[in-house]
């Protein structure tokens, strides 16, 4: 069977129209030079499954896409408290190349226009590296993102280098207040090589998808960046990734997101998706006229606003009644489903307080949860703990990996395992059968 989101895909293709008054980047010569009418569209699955329609395997130049993924290898390289003293995290309002700094710090606004992104660039390695190690390091991370080897555009760095002129005065400005820590020639003549990296609108989504992820490549299972890495790098995508136009695209699409002058645009939609699409008629924003109309469908169509409201965490308990286990052995069940985060966790422990078992033997039952975040497991080993202290006989049905989760938060400081006993079983006729093993 055809799937249909290839069909959804083909269809976003067909309808998304050309948009008479969006140009080609024109003061980089060999952007210039695309062919507007190549168009495609891609996005990628937390487990790795791309579905993709148009010219996805079209190589193009990543420009500004560049700009997150440096700066998650900065604030894991240096530290976000380094980081931060050089590059704020403050919208602009101002277009991409705006010659502005931060009142007072004197910092870039943020790591999405091009003073913080030349910022970012020179934090990548060493101090002393020179510009060819700080590009091999660079490209290496951008590479871990993409899961391949990826390659640098030498004619299209030529051009632009020969167009630089803004980006250079960008350089001597921060040179000016030390926020730059040597030569802006030999740090913009980088950032230029590092914007002329090679993808696809296929890679984008991979690379999208890997920070929606959590720093986590879905196909080579690398860790490229941390989770907190990548949360606090998608927030700053989300209120400055568009630069002047991102309270629009805040309200209209509500995801992470970042364009560049190419043609691309990438957005990461945490815990669910990575996106892409590629067009190079841009708008008068510097983006992709297309791939806004794309970003707009998608999120209408698929729900995907961050801002949507998700199902009541209420939900998540299916059932909370006494069952007959054993002949004349009753429990009380709590039978669980779904992801179970804060809001859900906190409707569970409610309903233990506000409904409080009388049967000795309390089953929790997790056949039907697909994941519990960190505060999830801290909420219900503490419940576990007070059920435990007041006599019950606790146990969890279906959470196989549970004594691994508790040696991991035990690990992290929590400490929340040590001291309860709880049973552990594959369902509730396990339950039983241990029971009546006793």
């Amino acid at each position: 069977m055809k799937s249909p989101i290839l069909d959804y895909l083909n269809e976003l293709l067909d309808t998304c129209a050309p948009d008479a008054s969006a140009k080609n980047a024109d003061y980089i010569p060999e952007l210039a030079r695309v062919s507007p009418d190549i168009f495609a569209i891609a996005f990628a699955t937390i487990d790795g499954k791309i579905y993709a329609a148009g010219d996805d395997r079209f190589e193009f130049t990543i420009q500004s896409i560049s700009k997150p993924f440096i700066y998650a290898m900065a604030i894991e390289q240096r530290g976000l408290d380094e980081v931060m003293e050089r590059i704020g995290v403050e919208p602009s309002g101002e277009a991409f190349n705006e010659l502005s700094l931060e009142a007072g710090s004197k910092r870039p606004l943020n790591p999405m226009i091009n003073a913080g992104a030349i910022t970012a660039h020179s934090l990548i390695g060493e101090p002393d590296d020179s510009k060819e190690t700080r590009v091999a390091r660079v490209l290496k991370g951008l590479s871990a993102f993409a899961g391949h080897d990826l390659r640098i555009d030498t004619e299209v760095a030529e051009s632009e280098w020969s167009a630089a002129h803004r980006n250079m005065a960008i350089g001597h400005m921060l040179r000016s207040y030390d926020i730059l820590p040597e030569d802006p020639d030999v740090i913009v003549r980088g950032y230029v090589e590092q914007c002329a990296v090679v993808v696809t609108t296929r890679d984008l989504a991979i690379m999208a998808t890997t920070l929606a992820g959590g720093g986590l490549h879905p196909v080579t299972g690398e860790q490229v960046v941390s989770q907190r890495t990548a949360r606090h790098v998608m927030s700053v995508m989300l209120s400055c990734g568009m630069y002047d136009a991102a309270g629009d695209w805040l309200t209209a699409v509500g995801i992470p997101a970042k364009s560049g002058v190419g043609g691309g645009i990438l957005g990461a939609l945490p815990g669910q998706v990575g996106l892409a699409t590629f067009s190079p008629p841009l708008d008068p924003h510097g983006t992709s006229a297309r791939g806004v109309d794309v970003f707009e469908r998608l999120s209408e169509d698929m729900d995907m606003h961050l801002m949507d409201v998700p199902p009541p965490a209420r939900s998540v308990v299916r059932r909370s009644e006494v069952v007959e286990l054993l002949d004349g052995v009753e429990a009380h069940v709590y039978d669980l489903q779904g992801d179970i985060r804060f809001a859900g966790a906190e409707r569970v422990v409610r309903l233990v307080v506000d409904e409080p078992p009388e049967p000795e033997i309390v089953v929790f039952d997790l056949v039907d949860v697909h994941a519990l975040d960190d505060p999830a497991i801290r909420m219900l080993w503490e419940s576990v703990r007070r059920l435990d202290s007041e006599g019950h006989d606790v146990w969890f049905a279906g959470f196989d990996d549970a004594e691994l989760t508790r040696g991991r938060l035990d690990t992290d400081g929590y400490n929340v395992g040590r001291g309860v006993h709880v049973g552990m079983a594959d369902d509730l006729d396990d339950v039983a059968a241990q029971i009546r093993a006793r």
